[in-house]
């Protein structure tokens, strides 16, 4: 069994036994996955349009290296995360070691108490002074009107590359044994993803739902509850294949060889 197989059948193990444990606790560690990336998309909403005021072409560099820190904090803190999921998942489908249905199941679930958790902190974060300040020329502002203006097609593009990024992030984390090297390869691999403005589903969750509870909203025309589920819908499948297939069964397949060399 090479070590990509270990990895992949010990997660799936942890994953079936915390979710057929208990529903509850489950629940609770996606929605701190959710609520890591809401904190760190908040904190670099704020960030841009302070140094917006005075260097506007920094506000995107900052966001993104902000945010970046987000999915560090949902590594070691062991969140439930819906889109390094459907890397894990989906090789543990391939591998047999966890039924497809069973994969389907923890996804959607995983999914929905992401978007619970990003709702709980975008509702808190919009009680607070700095986001009580926001104004029409706000990065978020500006960052939701490009999401919700793209095609199906696009955002169903966005999210395989997306996706790809993120489970580089996953799969340096889980063969790197340096901390710091484990740090830098997650904060780069989701700095290119934001940078390139790509679609990541609970990221979205986080951006979507600080603006919702926020006056500004009524900026952003194509807000409203149809188009923001026609994009989260698409994006989801998109993350799905860019995760699950360019990735996850990628390095399965990859894998599965009779000679010493294994990828991964």
């Amino acid at each position: 069994m090479s070590f990509f197989e270990e990895k992949v059948a010990a997660a799936c193990s942890k994953k079936v036994a915390l979710f057929e444990e208990s529903l509850g606790r489950y629940a609770l560690r996606s929605m701190l996955a959710g609520a890591y990336l809401t904190m760190s998309t908040a904190v670099g909403i704020i960030g841009a349009d302070v140094i917006a005021s005075q260097f506007p072409s920094l506000a995107r560099f900052v966001f993104t290296f902000i945010f970046s820190i987000g999915l560090c904090f949902v590594l070691i803190f062991n969140g439930e995360l819906a889109t390094s999921n459907m890397m894990y998942l989906t090789a543990g489908s391939y591998y047999k070691k966890i039924s497809w249905a069973k994969t389907t199941k923890i996804l959607l679930y995983c999914t929905f108490f992401n978007l619970v958790g990003a709702i709980i902190l975008a509702y808190l974060f919009n009680q607070s002074f700095s986001f009580m300040n926001l104004n029409e020329k706000s990065f978020v502002v500006t960052a939701v009107n490009i999401k919700l203006g793209k095609s199906d097609w696009a955002n169903f593009i966005e999210g395989i590359t997306a996706n790809m990024f993120v489970n580089m992030a996953i799969m340096g984390y889980m063969v790197l044994k340096e901390e710091s090297a484990k740090f830098f390869i997650a904060v780069s691999a989701i700095f290119m993803f934001v940078f390139l403005i790509n679609e990541h589903l609970v990221a979205n969750f986080a951006s979507f739902m600080l603006l919702a509870f926020n006056h500004i909203r009524s900026n952003v025309e194509a807000f409203n509850f149809i188009n923001v589920m026609r994009q989260w819908i698409v994006v989801f499948f998109g993350n799905w294949i860019g995760g699950g297939v360019f990735i996850g069964l990628a390095y399965a397949w990859l894998n599965q060889t009779k000679t010493n060399h294994t990828e991964g």
